[in-house]
């Protein structure tokens, strides 16, 4: 077995999970990870713990969303059964076909999406991650080799995850306190953001691995202006370009996109929550030097914003404040490398890519 798949394992076993003798352990894989399952399976083993496969099949999938009518649409319950018995989730993307999904209708996505919220919502209570698993197909979708590509995830995962703790703990303390954040980006993107009482996640990979962001969550109602996202929106195998979005009290009140607007106006309508943002995301991983048209990877890139469309995240929540609840949860990014800067109560600590914090800034 390759050495960086055992590492990979290790990674998520320990690190990500920190799994023991008592736990119910789903892995939920693709085919084409059966690799990384293997090596998984033998940590989880040395840890005496009880491991159990969900195989993923794009193929299966779209044959049955294809002849599904989107009024059938239901909740698994014998899914939902079975996560409320687990107590650790790993998820691995690694398709053979990127856009095995294109050709099904975005209605369809949508009417997935709410069917699966119940099982989402319990697999938020659990101990979970989300990784990537290297394969052709994405090296393809990324514009690399398969070797450049495999090099590129693992050089992303194995790395000295307390150091970059440190690093973003700098940008933690300033928003921490900050009561308003504002986002401008060129001539098409000016946002403020109400985030005051809320929480600031420092990301170092627990929940995505790989990890690399520093996060929050704006009070529903707080989100006002215009954001236009740089970078292509990636949804059940079809890509939305020049997506913009309008909010006003914390709705989306207009959208466009120069490409597949009807993938966005499916995301939106998908319920009620979809139209909030439930978090704001500000990637500070310099080993992603690169976008690579995988969320996973381009949401923690340095010099980049996303918000995410639909369910807020629970670690950002105090108590008893008001949460936003959605089917879905959906980035979209945001190129802050030139032309660009990210305001704190007025105060300027990013712009064109540079912390106030980093070497290079230009107050």
């Amino acid at each position: 077995m390759d050495d960086h798949v055992r590492r990979h394992a290790e990674v998520l076993v320990d690190y990500c999970t920190d799994i023991g003798a008592e736990d119910d352990v789903l892995i939920r894989a693709p085919t084409a990870a059966e690799e990384l399952v293997v090596a998984l399976y033998e940590q989880v083993g040395k840890r005496g713990a009880r491991p159990v496969t969900s195989w993923r099949n794009a193929r299966a999938g779209r044959a049955y969303a294809r002849t599904m009518d989107s009024g059938n649409y239901r909740t698994k319950e014998h899914e939902l059964a079975a996560m409320e018995e687990t107590d650790v989730v790993i998820l691995i993307s690694g398709e053979t076909n990127t856009a095995e999904g294109a050709d099904v209708d975005s209605e369809k996505a949508a009417a997935s999406s709410r069917a699966r919220g119940p099982i989402l919502d319990e697999r938020l209570d659990k101990q979970w991650v989300i990784t990537q698993h290297p394969t052709p197909a994405h090296a393809q979708k990324a514009g690399m080799s398969t070797e450049a590509w495999t090099d590129f995830v693992y050089g992303a995962i194995d790395r000295d995850w307390s150091a970059q703790h440190t690093i973003r703990e700098q940008l933690v303390e300033l928003l921490d306190p900050a009561e308003e954040v504002r986002i401008v980006s060129g001539e098409a993107t000016d946002i403020r953001l109400s985030v005051d009482g809320m929480g600031t996640l420092n990301d170092d990979g627990e929940e995505n691995m790989p990890g690399g962001e520093v996060a929050t969550v704006p009070v529903p109602g707080g989100v006002n202006g215009e954001v236009a996202f740089d970078l292509p929106l990636r949804r059940n195998g079809r890509e939305t370009h020049d997506a913009s979005l309008t909010f006003e009290n914390g709705e989306v009140v207009e959208h466009a996109a120069g490409r597949n607007e009807a993938v966005l106006t499916s995301l939106l309508e998908t319920d009620e929550g979809a139209r909030r943002v439930g978090e704001l995301g500000i990637g500070m991983n310099h080993g992603i030097d690169r976008v690579i048209h995988d969320l996973l990877f381009d949401e923690k890139t340095a010099e980049t914003v996303h918000l995410a469309l639909g369910d807020a995240i629970e670690e950002c929540m105090p108590d008893g404040r008001e949460s936003n609840e959605s089917a879905i949860h959906v980035d979209m990014l945001v190129d802050m490398s030139s032309d660009s800067r990210i305001e704190l109560d007025g105060e300027v600590v990013q712009r064109d890519g540079a912390f106030r914090f980093e070497e290079g800034f230009d107050g």
